[in-house]
């Protein structure tokens, strides 16, 4: 039987998440304990259950097959704790703080606005919203979700599709004046062209030539941190931009950007997509509610 004093779900939780940061000190940052402590929570572990766990080199930590089995299960069983916990409370109100990372054009323009109507909805969450084109780590800066817009790295988290958004090609009428008006895609090779300047966007512009997708790619004489600086360049008459249209919709409206090339627009979007730390799928009550809402009230057209 085991002894009374042994907190064998905490146990399995730091091994856990020991797999899933791939070592000992990224996962003691996760608990606020020391890289020695998980090591000898680990040691521990090993020699209760009486097998190794993990083949320890100088760089990395290679799991064993009883390491492995031992993880899968241990997922398993957190999951089962936590949906437990879940639906002993499931009818008390969500609860709790909820810190959650968005990019720019999507915070400032879908998100934002929502807050008030969420705080209504969910009193007792206390939101923690962070607005920045940054992609962090969600264990280090110990965030809940981090919404992103593109393809997604591939990652120990859990994603799910938030919708998708249309891109238009658009620029200030003063631009225009000044340059022309590009007709045709390849006449955009003598237009300012507004790129950005992290490797995880989609760089290339695509255009649907005669049924061929064609593709344009930004130069680098300008180029960008995030989509609200584009935006606000192209506003200034700095060149040509790529943007969302829910980003750009009030600007085309009071005449601040024109809409090019619509009609080789290929259609479809950049995916949005909420990422989480989970286990077995799991989420907590706190972040599905945030979730259910903005897949319910968050419009990215």
């Amino acid at each position: 039987m085991a002894r009374l004093d042994t907190n064998r779900s905490g146990e399995m939780e730091v091994y856990v998440r020991v797999v899933e940061r791939g070592g000992f000190s990224a996962a003691a940052r996760d608990f606020n304990m020391t890289p020695s402590a998980v090591s000898k929570l680990v040691g521990r572990l090993e020699t209760r259950l009486g097998v190794r766990l993990f083949n320890r080199s100088t760089r990395k930590l290679h799991l064993t097959p009883e390491g492995q089995r031992f993880y899968d299960r241990s997922v398993g069983v957190l999951a089962d704790l936590t949906a437990a916990e879940d639906e002993a409370t499931r009818a008390v109100q969500p609860r709790g703080r909820l810190r959650v990372t968005v990019n720019l054009p999507v915070g400032l323009f879908r998100i934002l606005p929502l807050v008030p109507t969420f705080q209504t909805q969910f009193p007792d969450i206390d939101l923690d919203i962070t607005v920045s084109d940054k992609v962090v780590d969600l264990y280090e800066e110990r965030a809940d979700i981090a919404i992103r817009s593109g393809p997604l790295q591939s990652s120990g988290l859990i994603a799910r599709k938030l919708g998708q958004c249309r891109m238009v090609i658009v620029a200030a009428p003063d631009y225009l004046d000044r340059f022309g008006r590009p007709e045709t895609v390849g006449a955009l090779d003598q237009h300012r062209l507004i790129g950005y300047n992290f490797a995880r966007v989609i760089s290339e512009w695509p255009f649907d030539v005669k049924g061929d997708i064609k593709t344009v790619m930004p130069g680098g004489k300008l180029c960008v941190g995030d989509a609200e600086s584009a935006r606000q360049l192209a506003i200034a008459g700095g060149g040509i931009a790529r943007l969302a249209v829910f980003h750009v919709r009030d600007d085309v409206v009071a005449g601040k950007l024109e809409v090019l090339l619509d009609e080789f627009n290929p259609g479809g979007g950049v995916d949005i997509h909420a990422v989480y730390v989970g286990q077995g799928g799991h989420m907590p009550a706190r972040v599905r509610a945030f979730l259910d809402f903005c897949i319910e009230n968050v419009d990215l057209n």
